[in-house]
């Protein structure tokens, strides 16, 4: 076996992508296969294979064919966002019926599930390789696709959830110059360019720029706001052996937040209640605002023809400003005053309001690492070798947060309450200071890591790897004090077993071991805001991987299991955050993408997932789906490319949900649905420029519905499904 590595987009040579920049960015993907090639080419143009994906870097540590990728790989590349005008992560997840939202408010940033465990907001995003914090709503504008992971990463992560991992990869340098404006029915405006071109005496430097502005008018009421995004991407190729890329990007995102609905009385699903409606409306209560900085790079060299070294360095920072008029629970209803920690809404509908303030929480992600990818024969045994060091630091500081809600007048008087059915009277706020803020949080984590592909002949490969972490992590309490000082070695093994009876056709095996961060307590646990120690978790997976003609088909059952963490419940009504029992979720994924026909392209994917809890010391919490956890998920999204009319095509396709349960108990389920989205694309030339309008109405038949029942800090959330909304833009391509 010899390795091929392919310039994607404008390389000497290919590399995987990672980064280490202020003001610029850049990447060029690797691809392995046969032996390495290093022809001074630039590529450019669209890609012309539509919406099918033949390779990601997210498997691994270099960019390599999907075929030859023992995982369940989804890749959502530009063509396609560019056709659904996504703008958040969610509206580009959609596409795969493998993914959920959990606790996901508008103005907020978004968290999702994946197979039926959260992501991690501190390891699970990634850009160009390298881990970014997750506390963001990362910009699309100068992304060239986003890839899903979904499962156990250890190897290529560290210390990972066992839900999966996001990367996103940036766009390369490359001849552009485009405008993009927008708009929807609610008046919101949209204005985008990108600008790119390579320069030097040799054309050695590449360069590119996106910058957006965009004016949020929300479908809920007061919930409007503003984004400001800015992204420098730099390529240099120093000489035929050595390529240097930076990557830099800005985002500024101010909106007021949208508190999620809780269960009436802790049993029963709000009903007649309208997408639109902001809960606890104070008119004077503030914007959300994050800020987000996110930097990388990567330096490459080739040492021969078939040795490689590449040294890659990221710094991700997250400040938020965290203001909300809150709706949580019913301490200010007669009706819940039998209950301890009454965190539902009241029989009634009616709910107490917080004024919520968490200015200057911070966190931050620093990582470098150093890798090695080399070529041998031994015993007539193909090897594919890599093998590397890396260190990553995550630190959070931030205020104990201010959630008043009650003014403890003479006669008890309690401020703040609303109903769902109604507007709430505007209410004193507070006044009082700050708390000071303290570090929260230091998390290292250094590794030593190998892998290596060995081929046998042309039909059987395996993969055998492991990585070596050492956490050191400390956690302080509110006051700054600390509170745990954890020091863990753990090893985290990988092996997989490939079989290709035929070039078109691969079959796999995988077995996966991975270390994942503990949970944070809620705060009305008696160990309230105490994170948990790491937690250890495991899969085995199946699949099977197909390309015909020029769709690709896949399917994958898989089963992992992990460390149940939740505040448990005693006799006296109180709670603790523990780490007891196990969570095992065992699922069938399908999928197909790609050209069904010379006019028809398609993104589908079928997800079945059977999520059981059992050793919880919770009787009542095990036997059944777990929470936010439907038990089938389908997507289909279509392009059909209408004949009679030139560079006019009809796009549309339905998400759809089994119902879910929306407490840890099982009791309340939200139900099923099914969304049905439509659209066109139409290219054109105007003045000689090429121009494409896109519009796109999603829930066409305005359907009402729960779109995440899940759960954040210990409570349980309801957040609705956006109404019928409509979007159009035009692009010029100068």
């Amino acid at each position: 076996m010899v390795l091929r590595f392919r310039p994607a987009v404008t390389s000497r040579f290919a590399l995987d992508v990672l980064t280490l920049g202020l003001l610029l960015s850049g990447g060029i993907s690797s691809s392995l296969a046969a032996e390495i090639e290093l022809p001074a080419v630039k590529i450019q143009g669209q890609d012309t294979f539509g919406y099918q994906n033949d390779t990601a870097s997210v498997g691994g540590f270099d960019e390599a064919p999907l075929l030859d990728t023992p995982s369940s790989i989804a890749v959502f590349n530009e063509s396609l966002i560019k056709d659904q005008q996504a703008r958040l992560l969610s509206e580009v997840l959609r596409n795969d019926a493998s993914v959920g939202e959990s606790y996901a408010p508008i103005g907020y940033y978004e968290n999702f599930v994946v197979r039926g465990f959260p992501l991690n907001a501190a390891s699970s995003y990634k850009i160009n390789g390298r881990t970014i914090t997750g506390e963001q709503n990362v910009a699309l504008e100068n992304k060239q696709r986003v890839e899903l992971l979904k499962g156990l990463s250890g190897l290529q992560s560290g210390i990972s959830e066992p839900s999966g991992v996001i990367n996103y990869v940036t766009k390369r340098p490359e001849d552009v110059r485009s405008v993009t404006v927008s708009t929807d029915d609610r008046g919101s405006g949209y204005i985008a360019t990108d600008v790119g071109g390579w320069f030097g005496s040799e054309q050695q430097f590449g360069l590119r720029a996106n910058v957006a502005h965009e004016d949020l008018n929300s479908y809920v009421e007061h919930a409007n706001g503003q984004r400001d995004f800015l992204s420098l991407a730099f390529d240099w190729n120093i000489s035929p052996d050595a390529v240097l890329q930076l990557d830099a990007e800005y985002q500024n995102k101010e909106q007021r937040s949208v508190p999620g609905y809780q269960l009436l009385g802790g049993t029963e699903v709000p009903h007649d209640t309208s997408p639109k409606k902001l809960l606890g409306h104070q008119s004077g209560a503030k914007q959300v605002g994050i800020d987000s900085l996110n930097l990388n790079g990567k330096f490459e060299y080739r040492f021969s023809d078939q040795w490689k070294g590449s040294v890659s360095a990221a710094r991700s920072k997250v400040v938020i400003d965290d203001y909300s008029s809150f709706a949580w629970g019913c301490y200010g209803s007669t009706s819940c005053s039998a209950a301890k920690v009454p965190n539902y809404f009241s029989p009634e509908g009616n709910y107490d309001i917080y004024d919520f303030r968490s200015p200057d929480d911070t966190r931050r992600n620093d990582e470098i690492q150093a890798a090695m990818t080399g070529l041998f024969n031994t015993g007539g045994l193909g090897h594919e070798l890599t093998f590397g060091t890396s260190a990553f630091r995550r630190v959070v500081d931030k205020r104990e947060p201010i959630n008043f809600m009650r003014n403890m007048l003479p006669d008890g008087t309690v401020l703040g309450t609303g109903n769902i059915d109604h507007d709430p009277e505007n209410f004193p706020a507070y006044d009082g200071p700050l708390n000071d803020s303290h570090r929260r949080l230091d998390s290292r984590q250094y590794g030593l890591f190998v892998t290596d592909r060995i081929s046998f002949n042309e039909q059987w490969q395996t993969v055998l790897g492991g990585r070596e972490v050492r956490l050191d992590e400390q956690a302080y309490d509110k006051d700054g004090n600390e509170s745990r000082h954890t020091q863990q070695y753990v090893f985290l093994p990988q092996a997989a077993l490939i079989y290709k009876p035929i070039e078109n056709l691969s079959l796999y095996t995988s077995y996966s071991k991975g270390l994942s961060l503990g949970g944070e307590a809620p705060w009305f646990a008696l160990n309230s805001f105490e994170t948990l120690a790491p937690t250890v978790s495991r899969q085995i997976e199946a699949g099977v991987k197909y390309d015909w003609r020029r769709i690709s088909f896949a399917a994958a059952v898989f089963q992992t299991r992990q460390a149940y963490q939740y505040a448990k419940p005693d006799a006296a009504g109180d709670y603790t955050y523990v780490q007891q029992g196990e969570q095992k979720n065992t699922g069938l994924e399908l999928s197909a993408n790609g050209w069904a026909t010379s006019r028809l392209q398609i993104a589908a994917s079928v997800a079945a997932i059977r999520a059981r809890v059992s050793g919880s010391g919770t009787p009542e919490y095990e036997d059944h789906q777990a929470i936010n956890v439907p038990k089938l998920r389908a997507s289909l999204y279509a392009d059909y490319a209408l004949p009679w009319v030139d560079g006019l095509a009809v796009l549309g396709g339905v998400q759809y949900s089994a119902s879910k349960y929306a407490n840890r108990t099982g009791q309340v389920e939200v139900g099923d649905y099914a969304v049905v989205n439509i659209g066109s694309r139409y290219s054109t030339r105007i003045d000689g420029y090429e121009t494409v309008f896109r519009l796109s109405v999603d829930n066409l038949f305005d359907k009402r519905y729960w779109r995440d029942a899940g759960e954040y800090m210990g409570d349980d959330y309801l957040f609705q499904g956006a109404p019928l909304t409509a979007r159009l833009s035009a692009s010029v391509n100068f």
